[in-house]
């Protein structure tokens, strides 16, 4: 009589993690947080620009420099950005998975009596979605140059300026920063609660957290284009 040998194996923790909801969340909160604490630094950076086109254009190029000699010219840049497209990637497949298996879950005999998504769901969704569109062209824009007109290599100044010169720069731009600010207050809540960090007692530092992050980085990046409308930065 023949042995059956069987070929069926265990998933791995890591798989029966990332296949639970609650491991999604986890994957979400983490991803969140890694590209939170890059936008708080993104935007000090960004902030130089009001003290001129040599210190801003020395920060831009201090970028590609950071690390050397033990780094080679723009790996460490590279590091970060590879870090950055994978919290990215991360956080959108997570969102869209739950998001799918959230409607999956709803009973077909109701949907007639579907209740709306809440605010903070619809905030996130459609804000995850404008920010997505806004990276790509915000690369296209003032890294690569392919929808810049006039983009100058090795001028990060004077690229920032001439974007925020333009009136459908600033729309764009505009635009997507107020959906960060909203994305930020609400994912930096939901993070912590997936994390297991809310409590009754944390509960309002939390909120008040989430709102003075959202606030900051909202006026921060917006900062820049207002002072090129006005002439603050030219």
């Amino acid at each position: 009589m023949a042995l059956g040998i069987r070929t069926d194996r265990r998933p791995s923790m890591a798989q029966t993690l990332w296949d639970s909801s609650v491991g999604k969340k986890t994957v979400m909160a983490v991803s969140g947080l890694i590209m939170l604490l890059y936008l708080v630094v993104h935007m000090i950076g960004n902030l130089k620009i009001f003290f001129g086109p040599g210190e801003f254009d020395h920060y831009a190029h201090w970028l590609r420099v950071v690390g050397e000699p033990f780094m080679h010219y723009g790996w460490t840049l590279w590091l970060v950005r590879v870090v950055l497209i994978a919290a990215v990637v991360a956080h959108a497949v997570s969102a869209y998975q739950l998001s799918r298996r959230d409607l999956k879950a709803r009973p077909t005999k109701y949907v007639h009596k579907k209740r709306r998504a809440s605010y903070a769901t619809r905030t996130m969704r459609w804000g995850g979605i404008i920010l997505g569109l806004f990276l790509v062209w915000h690369l296209l824009d003032l890294t690569t140059g392919t929808v810049h007109p006039g983009f100058r290599p090795g001028h990060p100044y004077q690229n920032v300026v001439d974007t925020f010169s333009t009136w459908y720069g600033n729309v764009i731009y505009l635009v997507a920063m107020l959906a960060l600010g909203l994305h930020v207050r609400h994912g930096f809540w939901s993070a912590a609660q997936s994390l297991g960090v809310g409590s009754r007692t944390r509960d309002r530092l939390l909120k008040t957290t989430a709102n003075v992050l959202a606030l900051v980085l909202t006026v921060g990046f917006v900062s820049v284009p207002v002072a090129v409308m006005t002439e603050v930065v030219s």
